[in-house]
C-alpha cells in the first residue's frame, strides 16, 4: 500500500471554503499567516490522491528529483522522467517500476537547449496521453563563489533554471488546462532573499518567483483551474549542495533530508497549495527579511570574502 500523503483533517477557516490541513514538518502558506492546504473534498482520500496521476518530472536522475520519482512511484503514478544523464535516468526508471509505478518512461534532455522543452513535453504526451502534473525541478550547476563578471555563464544559467521552465510550461499548459492540472516549481530561499556567492543562481530563482506568481494571477483572472505551487527550499542534503557547503568549510549548517523534502513538495502540489517552505524555518526567514536591514548590511560589509 502506498505511503500516506499525511494526516488530512477536515477543517473550516472563516471566509474560506472547506480545507484540509496537512500535518507535516514543513509549512504551506496560501493566506498570509494561515498555513493550510486547500483541497477538493472529493479527492481527499489519502491513498488515491496520486494513483494513476500522469506526471512529467524534470531533474529526476538524482537529488530531490530522484526522491520525488520514488515517492510518486509508491503512490502509483504514471511517470515521464527527464534529466541529462541517460544512464542514471534508466536506473531511476527501473527502481520506480519496482516501487509500484503504473508506467514509467525516461527521456534524456539538456535544458540549456531551448528546443528540449517541446521535445520532452511531446514525448510525455505521446507516452501518457495527457498530463495532470508538471514538476519543474532541474537545475544548472553554478559555482558557489563571487560573481566573476562572466555574463555568458549567467545567461546559460538563466536558460536552464528559468527560461526552460517557461518553455516547458508553455508546451504543457494546453493539456494542463484540459485536465485542471498542476504546475509544481522548485525554487529556493535564494529566490526570496539575496545572499552573497550565488548572484546568477539567485537571479534565476527570483525570476521564477516573479513569472509563476504573475501567471497564477492571470490564470485566476481567466477562471482557469490550473494550480501553481512554488516550493521555497533551504539547505537540503543533496550531493551537489553538500559538496559546495563542505568546500567552503560550512560544516556546522544542518541540512534537511532530500527524501522528506521530496515528500513535502508532493504533498503541497497534490493539494494545490500556492507555496510551501522546507525546512519550516525558511518561512520565518522570509517573513522577517526586512527586519534589522541596517544590521544585516553592516554584517555583510564587515565579512571577509570567501575565496
Amino acid at each position: 500500500m502506498a505511503k500516506n500523503l499525511g494526516t488530512l483533517r477536515n477543517s473550516t477557516v472563516k471566509g474560506m471554503p472547506r480545507v484540509y490541513s496537512v500535518v507535516q514538518e514543513c509549512t504551506a502558506s496560501n493566506f498570509g499567516e494561515i498555513s493550510v492546504f486547500v483541497a477538493n473534498p472529493a479527492v481527499a482520500s489519502n491513498n488515491e490522491l496520486l494513483s494513476g496521476a500522469r506526471i512529467l518530472l524534470t531533474g529526476a536522475s538524482k537529488g530531490i528529483g530522484e526522491q520525488m520519482a520514488y515517492h510518486y512511484a509508491r503512490f502509483g503514478g504514471e511517470l515521464v522522467i527527464t534529466a541529462r544523464n541517460k544512464t542514471l535516468l534508466k536506473q531511476v526508471e527501473e527502481k520506480c517500476l519496482q516501487l509500484g509505478a503504473k508506467k514509467v518512461y525516461s527521456v534524456s534532455a539538456d535544458m540549456s537547449d531551448p528546443k528540449s522543452a517541446d521535445r520532452v513535453v511531446k514525448f510525455a504526451l505521446e507516452k501518457l496521453g495527457s498530463l495532470g502534473y508538471l514538476v519543474l525541478n532541474h537545475i544548472g550547476n553554478d559555482p558557489f563563489e563571487m560573481w566573476n563578471g562572466d555574463a555568458e555563464q549567467t545567461r546559460w544559467l538563466m536558460q536552464v533554471n528559468f527560461l526552460s521552465y517557461v518553455q516547458l510550461t508553455a508546451a504543457a499548459l494546453p493539456t494542463l488546462l484540459k485536465t485542471n492540472g498542476s504546475i509544481i516549481v522548485i525554487s529556493s530561499l535564494c529566490g526570496k532573499i539575496a545572499v552573497p556567492y550565488v548572484a546568477s543562481y539567485s537571479a534565476s530563482k527570483f525570476a521564477l518567483e516573479g513569472f509563476f506568481n504573475s501567471l497564477r494571477y492571470e490564470l485566476t483572472m481567466q477562471k482557469k483551474n490550473v494550480s501553481i505551487t512554488l516550493c521555497i527550499l533551504g539547505l537540503i542534503d543533496t550531493e551537489s549542495a553538500m559538496e559546495k557547503i563542505r568546500a567552503r568549510g560550512l560544516t556546522k549548517l544542518s541540512p534537511y533530508p532530500a527524501s522528506e523534502t521530496a515528500l513535502n513538495i508532493i504533498r503541497g502540489g497534490t493539494v494545490r497549495s500556492q507555496e510551501i517552505y522546507c525546512p519550516w524555518w525558511t518561512e520565518v526567514i522570509v517573513r522577517t527579511r526586512d527586519w534589522f536591514t541596517a544590521v544585516k548590511n553592516k554584517l555583510i560589509a564587515s565579512s571577509t570574502p570567501v575565496t
